[in-house]
């Protein structure tokens, strides 16, 4: 069970380090499919979307970084933790009446399989 937990997590953290490189490159784009409106467009909307970039990059870094200098109770711990981002995202996006799609599609399977990581990953089986 532990090794099924260590690939999700090693996927996840991967696909957010991406997602973050992509909001680091090209943020509107990246951005359309979140699953809410861009703000109102301005100067600086770019580089607000890139701190999104910057926190994403970083939470992927950390899983990794935890999982090759702890052992798989932190990272699980970090995982179920971190789930709590998409299940933010998720309601606000269906607060905003944005995308049900996205919100359910997006960001509560991300949060599903955090949180199915964090418990294989926590499990003593």
């Amino acid at each position: 069970m532990h090794g099924i937990g260590i690939v999700l997590a090693v996927l996840l953290a991967l696909a957010i380090i991406v997602i973050g490189a992509l909001y680091l490159v090209s943020p509107r784009a990246t951005a359309s499919g979140f699953g809410l409106p861009l703000p109102e467009d301005g100067p600086n909307i770019a580089w607000w979307l890139r701190l999104k970039g910057v926190r994403d990059l970083v939470s992927g870094l950390l899983v990794l970084a935890l999982m090759a200098w702890s052992g798989l109770r932190p990272v699980g711990l970090i995982l179920f933790v971190y789930s709590l981002i998409p299940i933010g995202d998720m309601l606000m996006i269906l607060a905003a009446k944005g995308s049900t799609k996205r919100a359910f599609g997006v960001h509560g399977v991300t949060a599903s399989l955090m949180i199915l990581a964090a418990f294989l990953l926590t499990w003593d089986a």
